[in-house]
């Protein structure tokens, strides 16, 4: 028999807003609306729960969501900060498997059913991700878990937001029963306002008809109706990912400038890094450190070795060394960062020892 499939699904709360809430706290409370100006031919990228409340949603015209709320806050999404936050959560998704689906900036499937911690429960692994999210980025994310992909995406829309709902074998039936028609994922309006003329307004109006019926309605389409509402979806969580890079950034509460205090930081940066690459068997040949200071603006340094290398030692002294030589007098930084990329996938015992020969002889004591 089949082993049950444990998958999750991840889904960030009001996304783009939220991100734009966390770093300007002044607008919290307020309905926010990312997207075109306001008034504007642009259209709304997201919005968060309370311009909600008023019927904006994305993909609307900014003029109508406008209309609609007139007292809405309209920002611009801040690309570089969304970025870094999904960059963030998919690093998280990654500690616990390699089988990870991203759908868009803001959504993953997961994988868990044999996961990198052995974690029996699907449940506990989500609620460990939707943790480290919010510890990690101040951002909240809803997550759904299932025995397969629709209903664990249907689970995460169940609970927003901030929620965690669970469908079991048992549980999926009802679920599907009472779900009204406009909740299946994948009927769009269109399929929707056609199967209310139907007479389908729920799953179970859905699971009375019989696939030739559906087939002749919606043609192809019909089949997937006729399947999702028995809750039977047997795709798998696919992923292409290669990894290129691996890293890890700190963001403080309140802007540093102790140099002691940002190299204490970078040495257990170092240490985590090392940690998951001889964890997962490869090494790397550049390691590139990020700086973002008070003023926002960001900073990259890198430097490539020719030979590969895995030690928090030498990740740590490369890490120092770029520091030291990039940092001016009296900087103060809101978040430091290491990577490594240039990736080897195959350890060498004699790599390892021409490394430490170098290491011995080349790093000063700092």
């Amino acid at each position: 028999m089949n082993k049950t499939r444990k998958i999750i699904h991840v889904d960030m709360d009001a996304f783009f807003a939220a991100v734009y809430i966390r770093d300007h706290p002044e607008v919290k409370g307020k309905p926010v609306i990312c997207g075109g100006p306001a008034n504007s031919r642009g259209v709304v990228s997201t919005c968060n729960y309370e311009a909600r409340k008023f019927g904006v949603h994305s993909a609307m015209p900014s003029f109508k969501a406008y209309k609609l709320c007139p007292n809405g806050i309209f920002v611009k999404p801040e690309f570089d900060a969304i970025k870094e936050a999904s960059e963030i959560a998919k690093e998280i998704f990654y500690e616990y498997s390699d089988l990870v689906e991203p759908v868009s900036i803001d959504e993953a499937y997961i994988d868990v059913t044999e996961n990198k911690k052995s974690i029996a429960s699907a449940t506990q692994i989500a609620i460990e991700i939707r943790r480290k999210i919010f510890c990690k980025t101040k951002l909240t994310a809803s997550a759904g878990v299932s025995y397969n992909k629709f209903l664990a995406k249907i689970a995460s829309d169940m609970n927003k937001p901030d929620g965690l709902m669970v469908v079991t074998p048992l549980k999926a039936k009802q679920v599907l029963e009472e779900l009204p028609i406009g909740k299946f994922h994948g009927i769009g309006i269109k399929s929707e306002g056609k199967m209310n003329l139907l007479g389908i307004r729920n799953g179970r109006d859905l699971k009375e008809r019989t696939l030739k019926e559906l087939m002749k309605h919606f043609g192809k389409a019909g089949s997937y109706y006729y399947n999702i509402v028995r809750g039977i979806d047997n795709r798998e969580v696919t992923t292409k990912r290669i990894r290129k890079s691996l890293g890890h950034e700190r963001t403080f509460a309140k802007d540093i400038s102790d140099v002691s205090k940002m190299v204490e930081i970078l040495f257990k940066l170092a240490e985590k890094i090392s940690k998951q690459i001889q964890e997962r068997k490869f090494k790397a040949k550049t390691l590139t450190l990020k700086i973002k200071y008070a003023n926002f603006d960001v900073v990259s340094r890198s430097k490539t070795l020719d030979i590969p290398f895995d030690q928090d030692r030498v990740i740590n002294h490369l890490g120092k060394k770029m520091l030291l030589e990039t940092l001016g007098p009296k900087c103060k930084i809101r978040l430091l960062g290491l990577s490594v990329s240039n990736l080897v996938w195959e350890n060498d015992k004699k790599d390892k020892q021409e490394l430490f020969s170098f290491f011995k002889s080349e790093m000063p004591v700092i």
